[in-house]
Parts: structure tokens; sequence; C-alpha cells
């Protein structure tokens, strides 16, 4: 596939430190995807179309194909927006990316386990990036069946 077919995933991306999001923003948009960033996990929900039932139809006019989140932030957690997602009828098949830059055992198991699709390691690299096109290409499958 070339990189006009993969401009089309749409990439969210929520992180709330400016310089590891500007930095995820660079790596995915390097890599030729769309691209939307947000700084927290309650702005993510309200992209989403979550945070209140009348925004509930929200998503589906800004399609989101993969969402990449830090894991530790104020407020809610990369895991509590994990376990949102997961738990939504309408948004649980979207794959979701975990990452850190604590290389903690136990809290990469529990993402992994509540249905994370990977977890990076940050500084999040080009190769890290490459690793999401075949979760984007199963979930557009998916989508497509």
């Amino acid at each position: 596939m070339g990189m006009a077919g993969e401009s089309q995933f749409h990439v969210l991306a929520v992180d709330d430190s400016i310089i590891d999001r500007k930095w995820i923003e660079k790596l995915l948009k390097t890599s030729s995807f769309q691209v939307t960033v947000v700084d927290s996990v309650s702005k993510a929900l309200e992209f989403l179309g979550l945070q209140e039932a009348e925004q509930r139809n929200h998503h589906q006019e800004t399609k989101v194909n993969l969402i990449i989140t830090d894991y530790s932030m104020p407020g809610m957690t990369g895991y509590d927006l994990l376990k949102k997602i997961k738990g939504s009828t309408s948004l649980k098949g979207i794959p979701v990316v975990i990452m850190s830059s604590e290389n903690i055992p136990s809290r990469i198991n529990r993402c992994l386990e509540e249905g994370a699709e990977d977890f990076f390691l940050k500084p999040v690299q080009l190769s890290d990036v490459k690793r999401l096109r075949p979760h984007l290409l199963g979930w557009r499958t998916l989508v497509e069946i």
C-alpha cells in the first residue's frame, strides 16, 4: 500500500506534555498519518463524543482509526481512557496504544490485558510508529466486513 492510502488513517494522540505531543505529532505526520493532538483524557473523550450524551455521534464525523495515549497524566490516565474506549459499544474496536517513560512490567501487562494493542516506551521512535500500521490495517478490515 502506498503513502496515499495510508494518509487516510486518522490518529488521536493524547499527552499532557507539549514536548511529547509535538514529537509524536511530528513522527505520525512524517509517516503520513492525519493527526489530532489533545492534552488530556477529558479532551480526548470530548473529541470522541464520550463526554456528554448529546455528543455521542460526534466520533462518526471525525473518524479516528487509532488512539495513542500517554499513561501518566493528571486527572485521568491513559489506562482510564483505554477502559472507557473498550467499554464503549461504538468505539471499542478502535485500537489503543499506550506510551510511557516508565518501564513498569505490571503496568504494561495490565494495559495489554485491558485491550491495548501495544505499549511504547518513551521517547517514541519512528520504528515504533511503523509498528502501528498492522493495527490500522486490521482495524480497517474489521470495519469493512
